[in-house]
């Protein structure tokens, strides 16, 4: 007894061995594939160097006080020079400490709107599209209700409701991109649900949770990776709008958006107040749509030949 165990020990090891060696060379081959596209990797360093800045930011910066809004009149309003690399606000901050300390507020504001429209639109979605019949239907017109208002206007009407901050804009924002995901997750269910493979689990008494999270959701990780990527650009700029207006982020926060509705007021003159924010603003963005089209290549082969 004891001799035949072992075949089957070395048999289960070689499959584990065969798995892995499968997902090494699956990750090899999308490295290649990120590495042929230059604007690709320009989004992958650009969306790097950005996660870094909020990682170790805090420890990084010259002035650490000015993130909280110290004031400093002695140095009010100077231009880019040595000692301030990207100038000094009304209250004497050293701009490019708010800036860099922005970051980590940008990035969290993403990725929880990003998170958050996830959670709520990917099991509505999945539901819609697997069950169907009114449940679908209901979950669909929904949807429909919400993609037809536009999604600034909707998400200034929530926050105008709720009060402004940031925590109230976060809300607002999710709120407004939950539908994306529903309608993402319904198409890809329905396209799916109808494989061979997913009939062959339900002949075999496969049970409804085992068919969703054993074959139906690892078969649309791919899209969702690629629109969560796309999707943290659209909140950061999202989030920035709503800080510009009043309706987000409130001083001191060192937040790119509410950074610029004060900067806007000291335009033409004191130009580096503004332009620093922006541009921070105009990059991220930028960075995580370039890496959003690099792995949409990689991750949906079929829109290459498209």
């Amino acid at each position: 007894m004891q001799a035949g165990a072992h075949p089957q020990v070395s048999g289960g090891d070689d499959l584990v061995a065969a798995r892995r060696a499968h997902r090494m060379r699956q990750v090899r081959l999308y490295a290649h594939l990120l590495m042929r596209s230059p604007t690709s990797v320009v989004g992958m360093v650009i969306v790097g160097l950005f996660f870094l800045l909020a990682a170790f930011g805090p420890w990084l910066v010259p002035y650490p006080a000015d993130g909280a809004g110290a004031v400093n009149m002695d140095r009010m309003l100077q231009a880019p020079s040595a000692a301030h690399w990207f100038g000094t606000d009304e209250m004497g901050n050293d701009i490019f400490t708010r800036v860099i300390l922005g970051t980590r507020v940008s990035l969290q504001i993403g990725l929880v709107i990003t998170l958050g429209a996830a959670v709520i639109g990917v099991p509505l979605g999945v539901l819609a599209g697997y069950v169907g019949g009114w449940v679908g239907g209901a979950i669909m017109r929904l949807t429909d209700l919400f993609l037809s208002m536009p999604g600034i206007i909707l998400a200034v009407a929530i926050v105008a409701v709720l009060g402004p901050g940031i925590l109230n804009a976060v809300i607002a924002l999710t709120l407004v991109w939950w539908p994306g995901y529903v309608r993402l997750m319904q198409s890809k269910v329905l396209a799916i649900k109808t494989e061979p493979f997913i009939e062959a689990a339900r002949a075999l008494g496969a049970s409804t949770p085992r068919i969703l999270f054993r074959y139906l959701l690892p078969n649309c990780v791919s899209p969702l990776i690629v629109k969560a990527s796309m999707d943290m650009g659209a909140a950061i700029l999202g989030a920035a709008g709503l800080g510009f207006i009043g309706l987000g982020a409130r001083a001191p926060t060192p937040e790119w958006g509410a950074m610029l509705s004060v900067a806007r007021g000291y335009l033409p003159e004191w130009w580096w107040y503004a332009a620093f924010p922006g541009l921070a603003i105009y990059v991220s963005v930028l960075g995580f749509n370039l890496l959003g089209d690099g792995l949409r290549d990689i991750l949906d082969p079929r829109s290459q030949s498209a």
